[in-house]
């Protein structure tokens, strides 16, 4: 991670760490960098999500971007995955989305595509960084060098319709509810859906810019898991506030999270023969219930570091198509460049349209073992570097590991979009797994 630039792009409070003027210079920087390297005056396409903030930053973003001599074309309120489609669909130099994703409305970031649909590259980061902290090496474009605004509302349905064409079923029978976050997907999902034939109830669709991911969305899954189990529903989709992430409830209430959703998905699309590679990408995190499902089905997963750029890093490596988090990330790479929670949802609803089956049933057979997340609480990057440093840390982690005696696993890393520390334990229990997550946080945050 650079020092703006973290596993998705620039994020922070908004007006605390992430300003006006730091999204100024992050356009104008990138664009300075992606005209120096095209030799032309460089386009972007711009989405947002709903947050209070978000505006404000689009605005000083664009206004950087056209000093920096960049076109900017504002396309409004649309999920990452649309921006990254529809930069390498339209042509685009940059596809820039200015939302904070999960977190509370009090965050927001700014996510960089290149004109292929994939983030940044580490050396892109690094370059438009230098010029974030040294604007005034570079003069402002001025007279005819100067960008212009577009305002183009025109590729909203170019985005509809890429992912209603990936339905392949007849889901009327099928009963579904949508968490939208009161995000992003709050625009998309309802047009989507009645597009595809899909039986759907919407909660949290509308956002009043303070109300995303607030009790409801990926983060908070039981207003969903209410709302499906009092309707007799089948299934329910929860979106993140960018609709990047979706998390699942089958139909008896039950969290189908981003490891069951990859391994179900990867079961059906070997018998369809279109699982490349015969493989799968999850990550380091992921729970070792999807490396005995592997097992199972004579499926290979693999493991990449944390974050969807280094999942599809993997995946382009070992030509896999298909790999994803466990928080709902789910990259369908013959389909997408990025996450796309909408996407998921639909290759859901085309597995029980073409089995027949119960959402239950198609994930009773994804092992899952014990395993619990506990975050503790530090401030900066300087205090995540300085805490995972520390032998104090070292010695608790080796006393958890004995204690385990073989019969789990421990991992312990600094989180690339929030101010923590995330300690991941599997063990024989949960109360097991809890006790050894809970005594390493405790040590981490007295540090």
């Amino acid at each position: 991670m650079g020092k703006y630039f973290g596993t998705d792009g620039i994020r922070g409070v908004a007006n605390a760490e992430l300003d006006a003027r730091l999204a100024f210079r992050a356009g104008f920087a990138a664009a300075t960098v992606v005209g120096e390297e095209t030799g032309r005056r460089p386009r972007a396409i711009i989405g947002k999500d709903t947050r209070i903030s978000s505006d404000m930053i689009e605005a000083a973003l664009i206004a950087g971007l056209c000093s920096g001599g960049a076109d900017a074309s504002s396309l409004g309120v649309l999920p990452t995955p649309a921006i990254a489609y529809l930069a390498r669909k339209t042509g685009a130099d940059l596809g820039i989305v200015v939302s904070a994703s999960h977190n509370p409305y009090e965050h927001n970031g700014i996510k960089f595509f290149n004109s292929h649909g994939f983030k940044l590259s580490d050396e892109r980061e690094a370059r438009i960084e230098g010029i974030i902290d040294s604007p005034e090496a570079l003069p402002l474009r001025t007279h005819g060098e100067m960008g212009r605004v577009i305002r183009d509302t025109s590729s909203f349905d170019t985005y509809i319709d890429h992912v209603a064409e990936r339905a392949t079923g007849d889901f009327g029978k099928i009963k579904a509810v949508v968490d939208c976050a009161n995000g992003a997907a709050s625009v998309t999902a309802r047009r989507l859906f009645r597009k595809i034939g899909a039986r759907v109830k919407f909660i949290h669709d509308r956002p009043d810019g303070v109300n995303i991911n607030a009790a409801c969305g990926s983060t908070h899954i039981d207003a969903l898991r209410r709302a499906v189990t009092h309707g007799g529903c089948d299934i329910g989709f929860a979106f993140d506030g960018d609709a990047d992430r979706c998390l699942m409830i089958d139909e008896r209430g039950e969290l189908i999270d981003g490891d069951v959703i990859l391994a179900v998905n990867a079961a059906h699309m070997k018998k369809l023969g279109t699982l490349k590679s015969n493989a799968v990408v999850g990550t380091i995190v992921s729970n070792s219930g999807l490396d005995e499902f592997g097992k199972n089905e004579g499926i290979e997963v693999l493991r990449s570091d944390v974050g969807d750029r280094n999942v599809i890093e993997l995946m382009k490596k070992s030509g896999a198509n298909l790999g994803g988090e466990a928080s709902g990330h789910t990259i369908f790479l013959d389909d997408c460049t990025t996450g796309d929670g909408q996407l998921s949802a639909v290759k859901l609803l085309n597995i029980l349209a073409a089995t027949g089956k119960t959402a239950s049933e198609l994930t009773a057979a994804v092992p899952r073992f014990p395993q619990v997340i506990v975050n503790a609480i530090a401030a900066t990057a300087e205090d995540k570097r300085r805490i995972m440093a520390s032998p104090q840390l070292a010695l608790a982690i080796e006393a958890a590991e004995k204690a385990l005696a073989g019969q789990g696993r421990i991992l312990v890393r600094p989180s690339g979009t929030e101010a923590y520390i995330r300690v991941t334990v599997e063990a024989e229990t949960e109360r097991k797994a809890g006790e050894c997550a809970a005594q390493i946080a405790e040590i981490a945050e007295s540090l």
